[in-house]
């Protein structure tokens, strides 16, 4: 923590103008790198890191935000510089002897990585991250031309994939936001290529473990972390198509959406869990984990929502018993962590709610009771869309008592979706949309009396205090 002591420093230098304004800047800017640092080691608690910041004219909860904004801003500079370099090579590609287009892109990816390579070893880590994602440009660019020169273009794919393998070592040496970023977006192209091909991307799990350590080591990132997540349930996805199919192409079928539903449900738990651990790395992953699962399972009711789903799943038959098997096997695995971090974390009425909606759609595609049943579908239909409002009313009132903004909005706007879907796609006649209408007024009107109440309440105990 010896840049506290560089304070008596700017002050001894307090009236040198600009040289000391420059100075502040300078050191600010180091202050707020190393805070963020001594949060994530441990070293100071949020609370302390808050207070720092405020004695130096720092905002703490916002460091993240500017740190991403300008590391977006220099990257897309980088991205710019490397087109036109690369417009330019093209623009005379025919005019330049084939030794030399050779010579001139190994060279030029080549002094460009050797150059971020020392700013690393002086140093600076931010700056380094930067030159290697321009270096990985030009190493892309060099691939995609050499391979025109030499007429290497049977398999699209295995450039991206060299590509993104290629980018990797750089990840590692530095792991930021960025280069972690590129790497798995290039692995993603990779991966979806393959599987348009129909080859198995076998592996895709390196690029993942490579995400994995720069999250645990690097940057924090909420965005990588979603990619990561979503990365990993798609290619275990992908993985199991290709492992059920029978001719070798993925086929995604009912049994997909049984397992995306449990994974949804173990990311929420896990999420909840990563809430309540002691780092603030884990605290932060976890808020992105249990929101987004959270839209995932109110997305999927949206779309439950309709009799059209609810018809093919009542239709669905999972025939093959090994599919059927593996099925329950991850549905078994997927509870079994849920339940117990449900009971480590105080969340086993949550967790048991989901499980027994789990359930209730492998009924549904496992056996035949609704299939005779010419009104099922809408009968579900509309107890999807009463759930729908329950949870929208759950969210508007826990928005309210906690004074957590996010989930009062989130609950309006799901019954607005609902209320919208429903102007288009009326249940049974014009009599039912209408009560249903009248259903989201009456929810409405409530929640906007409770919100009142609450406020009144909130003020009297002020003027109280």
């Amino acid at each position: 923590m010896g840049w506290l002591a560089n304070r008596s420093t700017l002050d001894y230098h307090g009236a040198n103008g600009s040289r000391d304004e420059h100075m502040r800047r300078i050191f600010k800017n180091d202050l707020a790198r190393e805070i963020r640092q001594w949060v994530d080691e441990g070293l100071v608690s949020t609370a302390q890191a808050r207070d720092i910041c405020a004695r130096y004219g720092l905002d703490y909860d916002n460091l993240h935000d500017k740190a991403l904004g300008y590391t977006v801003l220099v990257a897309l500079g980088y991205f710019f510089i490397g087109l036109a370099l690369i417009t330019l090579i093209g623009a005379n590609w025919n005019e330049i002897p084939r030794e030399m287009r050779m010579g001139g892109l190994v060279a030029l990816t080549g002094a460009t990585q050797i150059f971020g390579l020392q700013k690393f070893r002086n140093g600076n880590e931010e700056g380094a991250a930067r030159i290697f994602f321009l270096g990985n440009l030009f190493y892309g660019a060099s691939i995609i031309l050499i391979a025109q020169i030499y007429h290497l273009g049977e398999h699209m794919a295995d450039g991206v994939f060299w590509w993104a393998l290629g980018t990797l070592p750089f990840t590692l040496i530095s792991p930021t936001f960025l280069l972690g970023l590129q790497t798995l977006s290039l692995a993603l192209i990779w991966l979806f290529m393959e599987a348009s091909s129909g080859f198995y991307p076998a592996l895709f799990p390196l690029f993942i473990a490579g995400s994995a350590f720069v999250l645990s080591r690097g940057d924090r990132s909420p965005l990588l972390f979603l990619a990561t997540v979503l990365a990993t349930l798609f290619h275990i996805e992908y993985s199991l198509a290709i492992w059920w199919s029978n001719d070798g192409r993925a086929e995604f079928l009912v049994e997909h959406v049984l397992i995306a539903i449990a994974f949804c449900l173990l990311a929420w738990s896990v999420g909840q869990w990563l809430l309540q651990q002691a780092r603030e790395r884990g605290r932060e992953y976890g808020e992105v984990l249990q929101q987004w699962s959270l839209h995932f399972f109110l997305i999927f009711m949206l779309i439950m929502s309709f009799a059209e789903p609810w018809e093919e799943l009542i239709g669905a038959e999972i025939s093959r018993l090994v599919a059927m098997m593996l099925v329950l096997l991850v549905l078994l695995v997927c509870w079994a962590a849920a339940v117990f971090l449900a009971l480590r974390i105080d969340r086993v009425k949550q967790v048991a709610a989901l499980i027994a909606v789990n359930v209730f759609i492998l009924v549904v595609v496992m056996t035949d009771v609704l299939a005779e049943m010419s009104a099922a579908a809408v009968t579900l239909q509309i107890f999807t869309n009463l759930a729908l409002i329950a949870v929208g009313v759950a969210m508007i009132l826990s928005g309210v008592r906690t004074g957590t903004s996010r989930h009062f909005f989130l609950g309006i706007v799901v019954i607005l979706v609902t209320a919208f879907c429903r102007y288009f796609s009326l249940i049974g006649n014009y009599v039912g949309g209408a009560i249903l209408f009248i259903v989201f007024a009456t929810v409405m009107l409530g929640a906007a009396r409770y919100w009142r109440h609450h406020q009144t309440l909130a003020n009297r105990q002020e003027e109280s205090a």
